[in-house]
């Protein structure tokens, strides 16, 4: 049974574990105020707070005065508290017809009950006829892995069908490919968002990912309930040679059906799909023909960036992330209600934000800067951090560390716990290590590993580009009996939404560890690294040589 550390004041824990940092710079975590801050940010004034729409207009200026009222300055370009990017955006427009032609008969699939189809492409109607589809397994290319799913095959002008997570996912011990992919910890390569962008290189007409609910981390209506809402990108300077016509998922039973009709067995090529001598398997006389219409347009959407410039060293930042966007209004539920107003995901997030700012204000000025950054678009695709590492407004290479904060839970249980997703990947983990003993904690990793959370919150765009990660995290990791309820009933629907029992205890005791890794961050010299085989060191080596 899981023992819970007793509900007592952020600043007692401190004081009582770590005198130290208590007599110098304890921090002032306020719980309360953490709970009205995740009050504000999830109600329904706030329309779910979706990128581009008049539910970030509200967003954006509520925080931008909050930061403005913890005491810290404008971080964006020029000093403002707001960088601007750029997005492309689509939205459906109307019904899709998708089917399969086989042996004469057609095959219809619905949009939503048995397929989801959208696409990046800034077109107002896509259609694809009669096109070849093509299953390439995991469809994975990773040379470092020595595996290559789509051999010599061409799949230019063709559907791609590819199964969700990694190779190795479940693969059983003794397994020749068990371990090749991180076991059931899911690499990049396993994601949603990596088989997409594959398919969009190779120039294929359309890509559907095969869902099953173990492999993604997520049922089917997580993704259904989501599917209506705008879908964001980067805006491209020749998006037909980046991006498949369309995307989307399949149900495995839809899947099965297609296969059986062509006279495969979906089963038997799965299993085949696990092995690296894997080659691409046509199905015979199958075409698929996609037609939708859809909206597009550019938007603008905004990153908020506070900042406490530091006394020494203003020129090397510790940033601290929290993604402030949600899914808007969309499908409604059973009761109606359609307001996704993403209490937990991620309302906690920014209001630890909020915080921050104020125990790095109110406490001794740092020596390093301390960036807080307010992500736009995350649940689209990470945009708003992706816009940011490709147009920094403090440069990455002298970023000494992001530590992002995605899914506090409420209560007043501090879980002795700490859940770190990628726990292993860098130095970070060995600081946060030392704080949590200090206070009686042990850090663990991510309980569901085949999630792929560490590639899928706002971090990564930034350590892709060599700056070392920190994400704590608890909300939909399933660590505990609460996490595991919230990511079951509430992970991405209109029932995350807060309510007047909730209190912030045990998520300011969270806020308070990872303000005391910033801080010892900020006020030393330390340059943490990627740990050995991370995929993420080769880009950090390379920024070494500006800091000489």
């Amino acid at each position: 049974m899981r023992h819970a550390l007793p509900a007592v004041s952020v600043l007692a824990l401190m004081m009582a574990w770590s005198p130290v940092l208590a007599q110098e710079t304890a921090p002032n975590i306020d719980a309360a105020r953490m709970n009205e801050s995740v009050r504000v940010l999830a109600s329904d004034d706030f329309e779910g707070r979706a990128t581009a729409s008049a539910g970030e207009e509200k967003t954006v200026a509520w925080l931008v005065e909050q930061f403005k009222a913890a005491g810290a300055e404008g971080g964006g370009p020029d000093g403002a508290f707001v960088q601007v990017a750029r997005l492309s955006r689509t939205r459906q427009d109307g019904p899709a017809t998708v089917a399969a032609t086989v042996g004469g008969k057609t095959i219809s699939l619905e949009r939503g009950p048995d397929v989801l189809v959208s696409s990046d492409r800034p077109t107002n109607h896509i259609t694809v006829t009669a096109a070849p589809v093509v299953f390439v397994g995991y469809g994975a290319t990773a040379p470092e892995r020595q595996w290559d799913d789509f051999k010599d095959m061409d799949v230019r002008g063709k559907v791609i069908v590819v199964l969700v997570n990694d190779p190795d996912f479940q693969a059983p011990d003794g397994d020749p490919v068990a371990g090749k992919f991180d076991e059931n910890a899911m690499t990049f390569y396993g994601r949603w968002t990596y088989k997409f962008q594959e398919a969009g290189r190779r120039g294929a007409a359309g890509v559907l990912v095969v869902h099953e609910t173990a492999g993604a981390g997520y049922p089917w209506s997580t993704l259904q309930n989501s599917s209506a809402a705008p879908k964001f990108d980067i805006v491209r300077a020749n998006p037909d040679a980046e991006l498949a016509a369309f995307q989307g998922w399949i149900q495995r039973a839809k899947a099965e059906e297609l296969f059986t009709a062509a006279g495969l067995d979906f089963a038997a090529l799965k299993d085949r799909a696990r092995s690296a001598d894997f080659k691409p398997v046509v199905l015979p006389d199958l075409t698929m023909s996609v037609d939708f219409g859809q909206i597009a347009d550019k938007v603008e959407t905004r990153n908020v960036i506070a900042r406490i410039p530091g006394s020494e060293r203003p020129d090397q930042t510790v940033m601290y992330g929290a993604h402030w966007d949600g899914y808007g209004v969309g499908t409604p539920n059973a009761q109606g209600d359609k307001i996704y107003n993403a209490a937990v995901d991620n309302a906690t997030g920014v209001a630890a934000l909020l915080e921050l700012a104020h125990a790095f204000a109110e406490g001794p000025r740092p020596k390093r800067s301390v960036v807080f950054a307010a992500w736009s678009g995350e649940e689209a695709g990470l945009l708003g951090s992706t816009y940011y590492a490709a147009n920094p407004v403090w440069p990455l290479e002298t970023t000494v560390a992001n530590i992002n904060v995605d899914s506090l839970l409420p209560g007043t249980e501090i879980d002795p716990n700490v859940v770190v997703i990628g726990k292993g990947k860098n130095q970070l983990d060995d600081i946060l290590a030392r704080h949590a003993t200090e206070t009686g904690r042990t850090l663990i990793a991510d309980p569901a590993p085949q999630a792929g959370a560490f590639y899928r919150s706002d971090h990564f765009p930034l350590a892709l580009k060599g700056v070392p990660a920190l994400f704590s995290a608890a909300g939909f990791t399933g660590a505990s009996a609460a996490s595991r309820d919230y990511v079951q009933n509430r992970y991405h629907q209109p029932t995350d939404e807060w309510d007047s029992t909730w209190t912030m205890d045990a998520a300011a005791a969270d806020v308070a560890l990872i303000y005391a890794v910033g801080r010892e961050l900020a006020d030393g010299d330390q340059w943490p690294e990627w740990n050995a085989g991370a995929e993420f060191g080769p880009a950090r080596d390379t920024s070494k040589a500006s800091r000489r």
